[in-house]
């Protein structure tokens, strides 16, 4: 059965490849705030997420989008029920939009700032993993080398916060930073409201269970 983490990944891949050839899709749907605040269209904050920079870029968040977004698909099925598929769309369509704000308040009238990918909505998932699962061990592709969750969580939290106000790179930061954030909010707040499962108490235990050892 095709998961919607698959049906994402595909549709990301078959726009953002056709995009790779054809500058009227990237000049359309590309995340450029001016466009937004003088011809209202807003709706760059989500097609932006369906566009990447080249493959590498591609690649590497579908990759950790396929790592993650199947493992939370199936866990909000477990906590939301029947509303679980509906709330992991919520979750990653909303990211795309929440991770820019920052970016598009910052930049609203720079007509020399333009951002794209999914960067921040993957961060969002991967959040959502490490708040659910936080003793787990993860790590980068390509690198033998792997933490706890929550380590890492931290670790990527800081980077990302040091590099987005830095501010010297074309990456993104401020979206990776504040899609992560989002993911962990976005899962308090909905199981709280739709759900028994409390996922402050379980990441609480988890962690004091994992310095007992």
């Amino acid at each position: 059965m095709t998961t919607i983490t698959i049906a994402i990944i595909v549709l990301t891949c078959i726009i953002s490849i056709s995009a790779f050839s054809r500058e009227k899709i990237i000049d359309d749907f590309i995340f450029y705030p001016p466009a937004i605040t003088n011809q209202h269209q807003w709706y760059r904050f989500v097609t932006c997420g369906f566009i990447h920079a080249d493959i590498p870029h591609l690649l590497f968040n579908m990759y950790s989008f396929y790592m993650f977004g199947e493992v939370i698909e199936d866990a909000f099925d477990k906590i939301y029920g029947s509303k679980g598929k509906l709330l992991f769309l919520l979750l990653y369509f909303s990211a795309l939009v929440v991770c820019l704000l920052p970016t598009y308040f910052k930049n609203k009238n720079n007509y020399y700032y333009k951002s794209l990918g999914a960067s921040g909505a993957v961060s969002a998932i991967v959040f959502a993993f490490i708040f659910l699962a936080p003793t787990a061990k993860i790590g980068l592709m390509f690198i033998p080398i792997h933490a706890p969750a929550f380590l890492f969580g931290i670790i990527y939290l800081g980077i990302s916060y040091y590099l987005a106000h830095r501010g010297e790179s074309r990456i993104n930061h401020s979206a990776h930073f504040w899609g992560a954030v989002y993911g962990i909010i976005f899962l308090i707040v909905t199981a709280q409201l739709l759900s028994e499962f409390r996922p402050v108490d379980n990441f609480t235990i988890d962690i004091i269970n994992y310095f007992k050892k």
